[in-house]
Order: C-alpha cells, then structure tokens, then sequence
C-alpha cells in the first residue's frame, strides 16, 4: 500500500468525519480516478509527435496511454475528424495514488516560481484541475532525450459533493495550495 494511501486511511478521513460530521464512512470523500491527457495540435502536420508523447506520457504515469481522436472536423485547422491530436491515461486504484504522490512531493515542487496552486481550479463538484506548461518537471524524463517541451492536463475526480470538502480533502491529502 503506497503512503498516500495509508495517510488518507490515518489521517484525512478522521479529519473529514470531525469536520463535517459524516453519518456513514462511505460519504466521506475519496479519489476516484485522475486523468491525464496531453493534447498534441502538431500531430496534424507531424505524426511522430503522437508517438514520442504517447511514450514519455507511458514513463510518467506507468500506464500505456490511449490516442485521442478528434470528434469534429475544423477546417481552420486543417483538422478532420478521426484524425489522432493527442493521448490520455485514466488512473485508478494503486497507480492513482502512486501518481498523486509523485505529483504533489517531486514533480510539483520542480516547477520554476512555484508559489502553490489556486483552489479556483475546482468545477463546482468537488474535482480539481490543474494544466502543467512542461512536462519534465517528471523524474522519468530525460531532458536530453526530447525533441519538444509539452504540456499536461491533470484532472484530479473526487468523490467529494461540494469544492469545499472536495479542496478540503486535497489539502489533507497534501495538495500545495495557496493560501
């Protein structure tokens, strides 16, 4: 069992119970799943693209990612639909929380300026999204190795009804937001 999960075992759901006086143990809000997606809009000219972000998502999550296609055609864009424009890991059980813990103890600490993360971020459910500029703030990725820096979408699903016990519940389990 990985630390982060012993911690929210330990620690967050007596605080969450005290907190909000949950009735039965399966209110209590958990993590569901994250997802992690990186969308690639220069795979429409460069097929290779896809593949070395499909491999350096695989390294940094675990996890063989699915390509993602698009929906519509945009001829702005010269995009059709069908075409591949990214990749995606969902994450559950163990490799959620080895990623959560990954995320919030090395990779986010390595961001440059990093002053903590905005509890704006949450949707009005209780799940939390954060977007990462560079993906080799990731240990498992060797700068010399890439071809190009890219970016991240992390979305964080929580269990939890409201922002307010859902942000509650990441900041026990050791989100850095700021203040």
């Amino acid at each position: 069992m990985s630390d982060i999960k012993t911690i929210y075992e330990g620690e967050v759901v007596p605080k969450l119970r005290e907190t909000y006086e949950y009735k039965n143990i399966m209110e209590i809000p958990k993590l569901k799943k994250i997802v992690v997606n990186m969308g690639l809009g220069e795979a429409i000219q460069n097929i290779k693209v896809l593949d070395s972000a499909a491999e350096e998502l695989k390294m940094i999550t675990g996890q063989k990612p699915v390509i993602t296609r698009a929906k519509k055609s945009i001829a702005a864009f010269k995009l059709r639909a069908g075409m591949p424009i990214g990749c995606m890991v969902t994450l559950r059980g163990d490799r959620m929380y080895d990623f959560f813990q990954k995320l919030v103890n090395i990779a986010l600490p390595r961001v440059r300026d990093f002053r903590g993360l905005s509890v704006k971020a949450m949707d009005g459910f209780g799940n939390y999204s954060l977007g990462i500029k560079e993906h080799i703030i990731f240990p498992e990725i060797d700068y010399d190795k890439i071809d190009k820096i890219k970016g991240l979408n992390i979305t964080i699903v929580t269990s939890a009804k409201s922002d307010s016990e859902g942000s509650e519940l990441l900041r026990l389990m050791g989100m850095p937001f700021r203040n």
